[in-house]
This record gives C-alpha cells, sequence and structure tokens, in this order.
C-alpha cells in the first residue's frame, strides 16, 4: 500500500507556495548530498542511533558522509520536514545509493545479509 500524502488538489491554492518551500534548504542539502555520495547518514546529536549506523559502517568498511541537525532540545522543524519528505519517523536516516534503507537496526540487517555490499556494487 502507497504512503498516503494529501492529494495537492486538496491543498488550498493560496497555501501551496508556502508548503511547498516549508524548510526546503535542509531537504536540498539532504537530496544534494544523497545525489553526490552513495552512502549517506542524516543524524542528530544526542540520539545514539545516527552513531551506531556510523560505528556499523565504518566496522563493514564502507565510506559515508553524515550530516547532522540539531539535537532534541533544538532543530526539530527542520528536522520534520526531512521527515515529512521521507516518510521515516527516526534519525538515523540513511541512504545508499539514492534509496532511502531506513535507520541504524535496519543497516544492520543489510551488512548482516550481505546485501549492503550488493547495493553498493563491492
Amino acid at each position: 500500500m502507497p504512503r498516503a500524502i494529501l492529494d495537492e488538489s486538496r491543498i488550498h491554492p493560496a497555501i501551496q507556495g508556502k508548503i511547498a518551500r516549508h524548510e526546503q534548504a535542509i531537504v536540498q542539502e539532504v537530496q544534494s548530498a544523497v545525489a553526490t555520495h552513495a552512502v549517506v547518514v542524516v543524524g542528530m546529536a544526542m540520539n545514539p542511533f545516527p552513531r551506531k549506523a556510523r560505528r556499523a559502517l565504518d566496522a563493514a568498511g564502507v565510506a559515508h558522509h553524515y550530516l547532522e541537525y540539531g539535537n532534541y532540545l533544538n532543530t526539530w522543524r527542520e528536522r520534520n520536514a526531512l521527515k515529512m519528505w521521507t516518510g521515516w519517523p527516526t534519525f538515523p536516516m540513511v541512504f545508499v545509493r539514492g534509496t532511502l534503507i531506513g535507520g541504524a537496526t535496519d543497516l544492520d540487517k543489510l551488512i548482516a545479509s550481505g546485501e549492503l555490499k550488493a547495493l553498493l556494487g563491492s
């Protein structure tokens, strides 16, 4: 079942631009990193799971690009824009070759199964 997203025809024209521009700088920064790097981890300070994902990648010998946005006490609006863009509710957000693969636990599963190396073509 596809993720439910409010159809644009159900958004009043007067606010469509506001929605389209909402916190787009952070989304564009992540999109740019995902287009440039094979593996991108998007996280936040004070959260142990982005650190866990990065350590797992380091242990697997996989180079990655890390983006960090605030912590539990700040920058939540900007991070919320990333959650709305991806549909992924937590951090980290791990991208492999442009595809969101999930978070730290999902990454661990891909490493253990060997699928991460296959996705990277190594």
